[in-house]
């Protein structure tokens, strides 16, 4: 099961001192930087309530903008692919990098990739699939999956990175970070100029001008898609904001609430294929439109606001039980708030309920998100629905269901022995992990409506 696979890794996790000494060390440093950039703003309120009302307006007619898209750019030259779920996706990738008898695919970071589990297909295909940003280039070397939503190797210390290179690459130990950047870029560079394929993800859809919008730090996506003959790029239905002139505010609210800065280094907009003017980039340039479960949110009007997300890690970062269990242990592409809101829509609610459960409901990545997501409202909704259509275990709807007919039936608990009291309180609390590392709870020899009694008379 992986709820109780969920609760023994996260145990392990929040018990793990360096994982969590390592994890405040890089989150703090993004605290400090994101506080910074947040006085560069006039009004942050205010930016965070237009982002909100925008994305609000594209998913009430989402299909149309997402036809507007498709029209202006593949009038360009460019083609578009809709897939219904991962399976369509890899199956219509794969044809593409057939017809190109492609040996190498370079990669871009993308979540989007990781969720259709692309690298994997590919392997299986006999293609090398490369990692460019270099934290994915990181994980992918030691055989894991990101750790954050915007910092896949956020869990890796300097020493961490340099035993990865020695041990999978056969370099010199170093504790000099520049040095191990250099062997990455050393590394990668002929990757580029090689491959037949460059795969990138998008941060936004632009649907008015028919055009898709990357964001990054270190000017991987950029030559992941300017290089190979053929750039696919594959986006969740989501991204899509309305006109070329709504970056202006979505751009800089992505950088702010992600690492701090008023804007990232990179930012590059792709209208298609080379054109005849044009004198470098894809011959053929395809979208891959990703739905994949995301029709299933987009139905539900009280949870469609989780689609507004754009993939900031503000929550992630704000979150103190993803500080405490790390990004791994939630086993999902989207980890954090976010991910436990989506994930169970995406991915199947049976499965994973418990991702819901994993909160404080202390309302702080609420506060954050810059496109004002009412996430912990979500969390409880999820939680909800979870209960309505039964997937609740039976012992713990027992529990509840004794529960409330003893709330209801006064009388019934006054007649009880302490003792039995006790012990039903016990198993209850035992059900959601209270006594675990607490003292057990005794319930008082007499109620309160028999010492209300007792002082009336």
């Amino acid at each position: 099961m992986k709820a109780q696979q969920f609760l023994l890794d996260a145990e392990k996790k929040a018990f793990d001192r360096e994982h969590r000494r390592k994890i405040r060390f890089n989150i703090g440093k993004y605290d400090v930087a994101v506080s910074v950039g947040l006085n560069h703003y006039a009004n942050h309120e205010l930016a965070r309530s237009r982002g909100a009302y925008l994305k609000a307006t594209v998913l009430e007619k989402l299909d149309e903008y997402l036809l507007q898209f498709e029209a202006q750019f593949t009038a360009r030259g460019g083609r578009v692919i809709w897939a219904r779920d991962a399976d369509e996706a890899l199956a219509e990738i794969g044809k593409l990098v057939r017809a190109r008898n492609t040996r190498t695919v370079v990669k871009a970071k993308s979540m989007t990739t990781e969720e259709i589990h692309l690298n994997k297909y590919l392997q299986k295909q006999g293609i090398e699939s490369v990692e460019t940003d270099l934290g994915e280039y990181i994980v992918q070397l030691n055989g894991e999956r990101p750790y954050h939503i915007v910092t896949p190797a956020m869990h890796l210390s300097k020493a961490d990175i340099n035993d990865i290179f020695v041990k999978h690459l056969g370099t010199e130990s170093t504790d000099d970070a520049q040095k191990l950047v250099l062997t990455a870029r050393h590394l990668l560079r002929d990757k580029y100029t090689s491959a037949e394929v460059g795969v990138t993800g998008a941060n936004f859809i632009i649907a008015q001008e028919g055009a898709i919008a990357v964001t990054e730090n270190e000017g991987n996506a950029r030559l992941s898609a300017a290089f190979p003959k053929l750039h696919i790029a594959i986006v969740g239905i989501e991204k899509v904001i309305p006109q070329l002139t709504d970056l202006d505010l979505f751009w800089p609210l992505l950088s702010t609430s992600g690492t701090g800065q008023q804007v990232t280094v990179y930012n590059t907009l792709y209208f298609g294929p080379r054109q005849a003017t044009e004198t470098d980039g894809p011959e053929e340039m395809v979208v891959v439109l990703l739905d994949n479960g995301r029709t299933n949110l987009l139905a539900q009007p009280d949870k469609r606001e989780a689609l507004r997300c754009i993939r900031c890690g503000a929550c992630l970062n704000v979150c103190p039980v993803y500080k405490n269990i790390g990004g791994h242990t939630y086993e999902t592409t989207y980890s954090g708030p976010i991910g436990s809101v989506i994930t169970p829509h995406l991915s199947g609610l049976p499965e994973h309920k418990h991702l819901s459960y994993a909160s404080s409901l202390c309302g702080a990545c609420t506060s954050v998100c810059p496109v004002r997501i009412n996430l912990h409202n979500l969390l409880l909704l999820n939680r909800q629905q979870s209960v309505r259509e039964g997937h609740a275990p039976l012992e713990e709807r027992a529990a509840i269901g004794v529960w409330r007919w003893s709330m209801q039936h006064r009388w019934a608990l006054d007649v009880l022995p302490a003792g039995l009291k006790d012990w039903s309180m016990a198993r209850l609390l035992g059900q959601v992990g209270w006594s675990k590392r607490r003292a057990a709870l005794a319930i008082a020899p007499q109620s309160f409506r028999q010492l209300w009694r007792q002082r009336a008379q």
